[in-house]
């Protein structure tokens, strides 16, 4: 592989082991992923985040060879979102909601996949969410959930406006995943 046409990519896979449902151990994740030609292969966590390097590609050409390969290799169904490197660190910077959102493992972020996605969304910023708050970036939407998550009207509404076709990551995760993925850029 030439190394100038590699990238970064973050793969965000939806629902994985959440439950008993959509069990896959990470090792195997990886090992597929890599054997579909990505190098530098990395999880985060236990819940489908892979940060690996490859040639420069369409995103959703990605995401579609992964969510293929998990139904012929591994029996598991589930929606993945692929981002490059640069559009996650878009959605890393463009968070506006950083000095209101005081723990976060609380603060959610919904990858907008679609461009309908965003005008889905957008609505909801105008309601009145008491002590919660929802922003909406380019990529993302943006929620604080003080109260936890499960409790978080705000991210129910996002939810469900957004329906299956996106995946969602408290801010913790998603850094930690950016992280990996500026240091592949380093390398």
């Amino acid at each position: 592989m030439n190394t100038t046409d590699m990238r970064c990519y973050v793969a965000l896979l939806r629902g994985i082991n959440v439950g008993r449902a959509k069990r896959i151990a990470m090792a195997d994740l990886r090992t597929l992923i890599g054997e579909l030609g990505f190098v530098e292969v990395k999880s985060v966590l236990n819940s489908g985040n892979v940060v690996f390097q490859g040639q420069r590609a369409q995103p959703k050409a990605i995401a579609t060879r992964i969510e293929e390969a998990l139904v012929m290799k591994v029996g598991v169904t589930a929606r993945v979102t692929v981002l490059a490197s640069d559009e996650l660190a878009e959605v890393v910077d463009e968070n506006p909601l950083l000095d209101v959102a005081t723990e976060h493992s609380r603060l959610m972020t919904f990858i907008l996949t679609k461009p309908k996605d965003r005008a889905l969304v957008e609505p909801l910023t105008a309601m009145d969410w008491g002590r919660e708050a929802l922003a909406v970036g380019t990529r993302a939407a943006y929620v604080w959930c003080p109260e936890g998550i499960l409790e978080s009207r705000a991210a129910a509404a996002v939810g469900k406006a957004l329906g299956d076709g996106t995946t969602s990551r408290n801010w913790s995760t998603l850094c930690k995943v950016h992280t990996l993925c500026q240091a592949a850029a380093t390398v």
